[in-house]
């Protein structure tokens, strides 16, 4: 079978079973700040399990895009080593929500997997919870004798708390489970030992292909378990590892999963695959992180240099350093893969065909960039080469390599090698231990558990499109403390706060009882959940509120989103259809807007889209907010769906006169609100993604009358001229013109100088030396000078030590014949400048300091010329 058909018969399986197909959600999460990824299948079914929506379907099975960078078993740098884990991978998965528990999910993964799939039984062990005495958890006896009626007893093994009991986190809903095995190895290593004390132990033959999840307490915050109101059943398997059982491999890069990867990049490289380990690691690093890349991308994250942006870039760059280090790619290649990935996933994962051209473009911009990142490093190493000749690299310098220049340790390993040197690791370790501890501190907090007040139904209702004041209750609040401040989240009955989405930010405003007024300062979403922060909660908190949005803030804040969707309509009609968005900001005084095109715009192009949203807003065209429109429906109308963004069956619907786009935000009641629209400035983000910033309303004035305070100054610059733009041209043309009068003057008197200063010149043996000391002179003078003395005197020592706007500063210049004889420049100078509080470096020939105390000149210059002459 191959790939996509194991894939098809699994859901088939159960939507035979009374389950709902479902799509797999985004990789990228966007609603959930505990999590930058989809890491699990269950992340899409988190809201129905914490109770927050109201259940769509009681069965439903899918296969989930996942991406694991960290944990058990999925360190980044592990990934390629092994034959079967990695970044980005699909999960199967069957879910019940209050329907079915135990009995049916070990019923239908043993069916699927034996009679369907037709796995040896032979071959499978199960495992149960043991239990756990801390929890005060018995033995899983009840999943314990249902797999009794599939399974002999002695294949059916217990498990601790680490392998056998499953959490969504520190608090949230858990429970046993039971992991089912596959022992791959061959018949004489079977007889040699029993598979069953393999079982979780690593071994890359005997390995975990389905966990099934028996979800029935909730973890507390303070480490207790409540029994949920309703079992729940939550399972994962591997489709990668299924593939490899189904397949008859012994590694998930051997299955037809990642073949046609690697055998892409055999071909491109000169290799042939399973011949060198560093090489057959490197096509397995790349194999896997071009999924990874491209989902991301697919799904609306475009490397960057924060959160989860930044794990992308991660992911890509430690391919093209493995493509570079091990297969001799110097060039972009891993975007060459994109296309091959489309034709194998494409069916399954549409999103992955439609953003083909943008992810081939973002990979490939990547790439250029680390390249020239990877040589500005090796020219950094080379140069800490030539500079010091310890047989240790420093640990600090490793890391600055690597933390500054993105350049691998494992690379700076290989390099000192070539070089017959170490590394110090030890600092290095400890230098990357106190950035990750940095990281832990900024990211830590503690979150206490929900404290019910009032009964409600699942969802708060949002008022917010229609009005901005709301009497509401608060049905649920909890204590979050970080490092540095302590908040307060409540969950109201219903808000008229719009919480931080699609770009926009959250509402501010304040909640009001009688006298008490509490300020709501943010409003965000955590899974379908409203939260409004607040830093103290209210006296009363069964109270009846009155919810009031800051007024100015929103209006701001929806002008700048209805200028979003006008800005989005111009460019399309300036720049043509190709045009599409790929990101925005929202906020209540600016808008940022990203979206597809391939070079800058002209002053032009930029006047006229500003013409086309401008007229718009003269027109004063009223919104139309169309609520609940099946989305079929909607795209008939022609509304565009933005990149990134995953929608249901119903959908919410905003035109303003020929714009018409799927939108859930908050916008101005007409056009006219906006009063004026005006781009600040164009620049590029990525690969064929450019960004605009732009401004409307009160903050279109600020931006206005600050120009116009820079045009008043300029004109009272230039009061006798009539005409501003022609006046100040002539100034940058007589400029110039002086500019140059001064380049020759300086080069006549730097020629009489060099003249007047050959009689100074001194012997010592056979070496010419030319000493300056002391005076005042501007470095690019002096440069001059030492490069005339080398280019007529050899052998040469050039020697100054001057101050330049009371700043002293030392050259050191050398013939090339006492280069050969050992003497470095760049060493002497560097320590001579410990003379004058400061340092510096260059060649070996030719090398300058700057310092703070002048004082120490004379000192600095007969250190330098005793270390040269002796």
């Amino acid at each position: 079978m191959t790939a996509n058909e194991i894939r098809k018969q699994f859901l088939e399986f159960f939507k035979q079973k009374g389950h709902a197909i479902v799509p797999s959600s985004s990789i990228v999460v966007k609603n959930d700040p505990t999590i930058l990824f989809t890491n699990a299948g269950m992340n899409q079914f988190k809201d129905i399990f914490l109770g927050n929506v109201a259940k769509p379907y009681l069965r439903a099975a899918d296969s989930q895009k996942c991406l694991r960078v960290s944990g058990k078993h999925n360190d980044l740098e592990e990934v390629g080593h092994d034959t079967y884990h990695h970044t980005m991978f699909e999960m199967l998965g069957n879910w019940s929500f209050g329907d079915y528990f135990k009995k049916e999910a070990i019923a239908y993964s043993w069916e699927l997997l034996t009679e369907v799939f037709k796995i040896d039984k032979s071959c499978l062990y199960v495992t149960v919870f043991g239990g756990d005495d801390k929890d005060g958890l018995r033995k899983d006896d009840e999943a314990f004798e249902y797999w009794k009626q599939w399974i002999d007893e002695d294949r059916i093994l217990l498990g601790s708390k680490k392998d056998n009991f499953w959490e969504m986190g520190e608090i949230g809903p858990c429970g046993g489970c039971s992991e089912i095995h596959v022992d791959l190895r061959d018949e004489a290593e079977k007889r040699r030992i029993s598979g069953k004390e393999l079982v979780n132990k690593d071994n890359p033959l005997v390995i975990e292909i389905w966990n099934l999840v028996f979800m029935e307490f909730n973890r507390m915050a303070d480490g207790s378990l409540v029994p949920l109101k309703e079992k729940n059943i939550d399972t994962g398997m591997g489709f990668e590892r299924l593939c490899m059982v189904l397949q008859g491999k012994k590694s998930n890069y051997d299955t037809d999963v990642f073949q046609p990867l690697i055998s892409c990049l055999a071909e491109r490289s000169g290799n042939i695959y399973g011949k060198d380990k560093k090489k057959d690691i490197a096509m397995r690093v790349c194999a896997d992180h071009i999924r990874a890349v491209a989902f991301a991308i697919a799904d609306g994250q475009l490397p960057a240099n924060a959160k989860a942006g930044y794990v992308i870039r991660r992911i890509l760059r430690r391919a093209v350093r493995y493509g570079y280090t091990f297969l001799g790619f110097n060039e972009p290649f891993m975007f060459l893969l994109v296309d091959i990935l489309c034709r194998q996933m494409g069916e399954q994962f549409p999103e992955l065909v439609r953003y083909q051209s943008l992810i081939e473009k973002v990979i490939k911009e990547e790439e250029q960039s680390f390249l020239r990142a990877l040589s500005h490093g090796i020219a950094k190493f080379d140069k800490y080469i030539e500079e010091n000749k310890t047989e240790i690299i420093d640990g600090d310098f490793a890391f600055e390599l690597f933390d500054t220049y993105g350049f691998p340790i494992d690379l700076t390993e290989l390099m000192a090698k070539e070089n017959n040197r170490l590394v110090d690791m030890e600092a290095f370790n400890k230098n990357l231990a106190e950035q990750k501890e940095r990281s832990r501190d900024a990211a830590k907090q503690s979150t206490d558990d929900w404290i019910d007040v009032h009964e409600a139904k699942a969802e708060t209702e949002f008022v917010g499109y229609d009005t901005i004041v709301a009497d509401v209750k608060i049905i649920k609040y909890r204590k979050v403390t970080t490092k540095n401040n302590e908040i307060y989240q409540l969950v109201f009955d219903k808000t008229p706060f719009y919480a931080e989405m699609g770009g926009q930010i959250g509402d501010s405003g304040c909640l009001t009882n009688g006298d008490e007024e509490i300020e709501i300062i943010d409003t965000q979403k955590e899974n379908n959940l409203i939260l409004h922060l607040t830093k103290k909660l209210p006296s009363d908190i069964r109270a009846t509120f009155v919810a009031g949005v800051s007024q100015n803030r929103r209006l701001s804040t929806e002008a700048n989103h209805s200028a979003t969707h006008l800005l989005h309509y111009a460019l399309r009609k300036i720049l043509g259809s190709h045009v599409e968005q790929k990101g925005s900001y929202v906020g209540y005084d600016k808008l940022r807007f990203d979206f597809s095109h391939p070079s800058k715009l002209t002053n032009e192009e930029i006047k006229q889209t500003e013409q086309i949203v401008n007229h718009l807003i003269r027109e004063d065209c009223k919104v139309e907010d169309m609520r609940d429109v099946e989305i079929e429906k909607a795209q008939k109308m022609g509304a565009m769906a933005l990149f990134g963004e995953k929608y249901g069956k119903k959908v919410r619907v905003v035109k303003f006169g020929d714009s018409i786009e799927l939108c859930g935000g908050t916008h101005a009641k007409s056009t006219g609100a906006l009063g004026m629209f005006k781009i600040v400035y164009d620049t590029a983000v990525a690969a064929g993604v450019r960004r605009i910033e732009a401004v409307c309303g009160e903050y279109f004035e600020h931006y206005f009358y600050n120009m116009q305070d820079t045009l008043n100054d300029i004109k009272q610059s230039f009061e006798a001229s009539p005409n501003i733009v022609l006046a100040v041209k002539k100034t940058i043309d007589e400029n110039a013109k002086l500019k140059q009068q001064i380049d020759e003057l300086k080069r006549e008197k730097i020629a009489t100088l060099y003249q007047n200063m050959k009689s100074t010149i001194k012997r010592h043996g056979n070496i010419n030396v030319v000493e300056i000391v002391g005076k005042e002179m501007a470095n690019d003078i002096i440069k001059d000078l030492a490069f005339r003395f080398r280019s007529e005197y050899s052998p040469l020592c050039f020697v100054a030590a001057t101050v330049f706007d009371g700043k002293p500063s030392l050259t050191l210049m050398l013939s090339a014949d006492l280069v050969d004889k050992g003497i470095d420049a760049s060493v002497i100078i560097r320590n001579a400048a410990k003379n004058i509080n400061g340092g510096g470096g260059g060649q070996k020939h030719f090398a300058t300091a700057g310092g703070k105390n002048t004082d120490g000149l004379s000192l600095a210059a007969e250190q330098i010329l005793h270390a040269v002459l002796g």
